[in-house]
């Protein structure tokens, strides 16, 4: 007779045995590692100067942001624009690192490197707590934080409110995961219990939520880029935080979804007004009559293609890409035709692979302030655009390659190798490119080398040329300048200030004239004719030019002290010292005026013995 078997007991759990099975490191490693590793990618930024394409604007010739942070300053950051664009958190930011660094370039480049180090750390952060995958959130981060296309945005000052909005953006959108899983725990709970608290279908005001919105605002200061970020909400709903199982569920839910959106969408669209207006009454919007609404459409289909172009190859980049004016008719239906099948695709596929919707709908929508349907600036596009945009394709591409390789008997090994190869192939590029960003010359000269009809890459290697000294080489630019762009006023005024420098006054006052007729109200060459006529002896006719340059703008200095001379020169001298005066209000360290100044001081006192 068998003796019955033994009943089945099953062992106590041990801590030590899914610590074996399942080995774990903490969150915040990766984190660490990708923004070391970032740091090291860009420390030779620091060592880069300041370039002469907005950095003045923004940093090398403001003096309010000069003079560092203060209250009246702070006012200011809010009230005024710069470059046509609102963005005062940006503007406060440039003012820190002038009370920090002066205006010494690698403090400035520091602090643009760090944010983009910190925005790599909360890519990973946010995919991992999305999704719950170690390795693809890594490569997408690293991808991301090397990529050549970053280059732009990190090494470039003037463009720190990219890095910056993107900070505050992930961190939106990180602290709205947050809130989603507690939110979603806290219903299926109550649904267990038969009961649904209010609190959970209207607006909510947790902590994490109030934390996403408030750094949604502060993105918006840094860069209205990220209006679109309530629709990137609603994405991360659908896939992976599936809120939104294809989009198949009661209209309740879908008011529900709205309307935790709507505070998201108040500010969007009121830093969408702000935006258009401010930009509008700088001059940046090009208005239709110049470029109409068919080759703006045109462009942007194109300009989709070869963003994606760049992302996959990214060779050829330039600071600035002259926009065509129209793209040939065959391009255009050829960009239109392969967007209409990847998003076809892609929608056919949506409830196998929801990723690879979500990522595309991201890396479109978010583009679509920037793609030039409403024109801002003369740009076809702009490497900096993808600055976040990008993230959709590359999170699109990497879950896709695990997908497609699943089943591969050395799926890991094989994706590892393969990922590991395309991040340092990256790596090279991306310090290739950084090389072109250590002055302005030779950022401007890869430019023309890369890119055909540049006009703005002949007017800025001018300008650096002139300011080196190298006035013929200034000269040639700034004709060539003139040539593919007679509109330019800005190129005459330029060449009016290097042929004055080889002593051509008569052609010098001719380049101004032009500019001034082309522009009446351009002070900076209302300012440099009077230097030039004052040199011809000409005093009251360049008195006449300081004085229209100081009613056009100001605060300018520079006309300032130049009335100050011409009037002393006529020996007006208590007048003469009140511009003086004034230059040195706008602009304290203005040597020149101090000396001035002191001139005049010392010969009305000796007036007076």
């Amino acid at each position: 007779m068998r003796k019955p078997a033994a009943k089945f007991k099953p062992a106590p759990p041990t801590a030590s045995v899914p610590a074996k099975t399942q080995p774990r490191f903490p969150m915040w490693l990766p984190a660490v590692l990708l923004a070391l590793v970032t740091i090291a990618l860009y420390w030779p930024a620091l060592r880069h100067d300041f370039v002469n394409y907005d950095d003045d604007v923004y940093v090398t010739e403001n003096l309010h942001v000069q003079a560092g942070l203060s209250w009246e300053n702070l006012k200011w950051a809010f009230c005024n624009p710069v470059s046509a664009n609102w963005h005062p958190l940006t503007v406060l930011s440039h003012m820190m690192d002038c009370q920090l660094f002066g205006l010494k370039p690698w403090g400035h480049h520091l602090v643009n490197v760090l944010f983009h180090a910190l925005n790599a750390a909360l890519v990973f952060v946010l995919l991992k707590q999305l999704t719950g995958a170690t390795w693809r959130s890594v490569v997408v981060a690293a991808l991301f934080a090397v990529h050549p296309l970053r280059v732009e945005s990190v090494a470039w000052v003037a463009e720190r409110k990219d890095v910056l909005s993107g900070f505050f953006g992930l961190l939106a959108l990180i602290f709205y995961t947050r809130y989603v899983q507690k939110a979603e725990s806290r219903k299926q709970k109550a649904e267990t219990g038969g009961r649904i608290p209010s609190s959970i279908l209207h607006p909510p005001s947790s902590p994490a939520y109030c934390l996403s919105l408030g750094c949604f605002a502060l993105g918006l200061l840094s860069k209205p880029m990220l209006v679109t970020w309530p629709f990137v909400l609603l994405l991360l709903d659908w896939w992976p935080l599936n809120r939104i199982p294809d989009f198949r569920f009661p209209i309740s839910d879908l008011k529900r979804l709205l309307a935790e959106k709507i505070p998201f969408f108040v500010l969007a669209a009121v830093l969408s007004c702000v935006t258009f207006v401010v930009q509008k009454q700088g001059g940046s919007v090009v208005e239709s009559e110049t470029l109409p609404l068919g080759a703006r459409a045109g462009n942007a289909l194109v300009s989709y293609c070869r963003y994606l172009g760049k992302l996959f190859w990214p060779t050829d980049l330039a600071v600035f890409y002259p926009h065509p004016g129209y793209w040939p008719p065959a391009q255009v239906l050829l960009a239109g035709l392969l967007l209409a099948v990847i998003s076809a695709l892609f929608f056919v596929q949506r409830r196998r692979h929801p990723f690879l919707l979500m990522g595309w709908l991201w890396f479109c929508g978010m583009l679509v302030p920037m793609i030039g349907l409403v024109q801002t600036g003369q740009q076809s596009m702009a490497d900096r655009h993808t600055y976040i945009p990008s993230l959709g394709v590359l999170i699109l591409t990497t879950w896709g390659v695990y997908d497609l390789t699943r089943h591969w008997r050395y799926q890991m090994i094989t994706l590892s190798a393969a990922g590991s190869a395309v991040i340092i192939l990256c790596m090279g590029m991306t310090r290739q490119q950084l090389a072109y960003w250590q002055d302005s010359e030779t950022l401007f000269r890869h430019a023309l080398e890369v890119t055909e009809n540049n006009y703005i890459a002949h007017k800025n290697l001018g300008d650096a040329l002139n300011n080196k000294g190298q006035i013929d080489g200034a000269i040639s630019q700034y004709k060539e300048v003139i040539q593919l762009r007679p509109s330019f006023v800005g190129a005459y005024n330029n060449l009016g200030v290097a042929l004055g420098n080889k002593g051509q006054t008569d052609e010098e006052i001719s380049q101004f004239q032009e500019a001034i007729r082309r522009k009446p109200d351009y002070a900076e060459a209302h300012n440099n004719l009077g230097t030039a006529l004052g040199n011809k002896g000409l005093t009251d006719e360049a008195i006449r030019q300081y004085q229209e340059a100081i009613r056009l703008k100001p605060d300018y200095a520079e006309a300032h002290n130049n009335l100050g001379a011409a009037l002393f020169n006529k020996g007006q001298t208590d007048e003469a010292i009140t511009q003086f005066q004034v230059a040195i209000q706008i602009k304290p360290d203005y040597v020149e005026a101090h000396n001035n100044l002191g001139v005049a001081l010392r010969k009305k006192a000796q007036g007076h013995q």
